[in-house]
């Protein structure tokens, strides 16, 4: 074969198969790949044991039974029971009397820490310390000072001469839940102080000027420009709080453990002792995803509202 037939056939002869960094050229390919390792992860550890617990809310199963579906019989045994309801009651109790606590502190440290001052570095790292260190061990410590006997409350109310014998925080269903929330509050705080900070951060400083000029001091460069400005970071952190609250389990179990007389149990706490302690874990699920529904409601409402913005 001539060099000028070779050169005829050469093209069909010698075409390539696209290679894989052919593939990765074009972004809808390189896209699904990068997302790839986080969806595999999402699918084994968040939808598979959501779906999981889905199906086992609608059987009767117990542990080493693999149980039967009996549909909603799960959630009607729930709603008649007594425990559940005053479950319920706890959950908000616990969840939204604390919100005026965070939302108060967080602004308030917010707008501390959003000024110069010497040493503020150390100030904003020391802050997130009862956000980052693990629940059980700061848990671990209110529960020393919560103690009838040798906590550190009731020496300094003892040593005064406020009561002439120790409280019983614990003991006490009112006290117990006071206690909690005043737990979980001091824990959110940082939290709610550092987001509130970041949107802090992004006002313009044109604008406190021009209410100055305007005449405002500074409670109203406060309600016409900071607040307004971080509605929008409000709303998140608000959302955010309520979710984590409501599905808060290691404060509640390391101090109370539910009690006394089931006065501080939360929709973890009781899912947990039906499930794992009584042994019914088609029940316990039920109780874990009873307000699922009004979770996706309240959350796409407030992605709505946010988006509107």
């Amino acid at each position: 074969m001539s060099l000028d037939q070779r050169a005829a056939v050469s093209p069909d002869l010698t075409r390539k198969r696209p290679s894989i960094l052919g593939y990765l050229e074009r972004e809808s390919v390189l896209g699904w790949v990068l997302v790839a390792p986080t969806l595999v992860v999402l699918l084994g550890l968040v939808a598979y044991p959501f779906l999981m617990a889905l199906w086992m809310s609608l059987t009767n199963r117990v542990i080493a039974q693999p149980g039967e579906f009996i549909g909603l019989r799960n959630f009607e045994e729930l709603l008649r029971s007594q425990i559940f309801r005053q479950t319920v009651t706890n959950s908000f109790v616990y969840t939204f009397a604390g919100l005026p606590i965070k939302l108060v502190g967080g602004i308030g440290v917010a707008l501390a820490l959003n000024r110069q001052f010497q040493g503020l570095r150390i100030v904003r790292a020391a802050l997130l310390l009862p956000w980052i260190v693990p629940a059980v061990l700061i848990t671990l410590a209110w529960l020393w000072m919560f103690d009838a006997s040798l906590g550190v409350f009731n020496w300094v109310l003892l040593r005064l001469g406020i009561v002439r014998q120790g409280i019983p925080w614990l003991a006490d269903p009112a006290l117990a839940m006071a206690s909690l929330v005043l737990v979980n509050s001091w824990r959110a705080i940082p939290f709610w102080a550092i987001t509130i900070l970041a949107g802090l951060q992004t006002i313009p400083q044109e604008l406190y000027e021009a209410a100055v000029i305007d005449g405002a001091g500074p409670v109203g460069k406060f309600r016409y420009v900071t607040l307004p400005l971080i509605m929008p970071v409000l709303g998140v952190v608000l959302l955010l709080s309520i979710i984590w609250t409501f599905a808060d389990f290691q404060t509640v179990y390391a101090l109370t453990g539910g009690g006394p007389a089931n006065s501080t149990h939360l929709f973890a706490t009781l899912s947990f002792q039906t499930a794992l302690v009584i042994g019914k874990l088609g029940q316990g699920a039920a109780i874990s995803l009873f307000l699922f529904p009004v979770f996706v409601i309240v959350v796409i409402l407030q992605l709505r509202s946010l988006r509107k913005d």
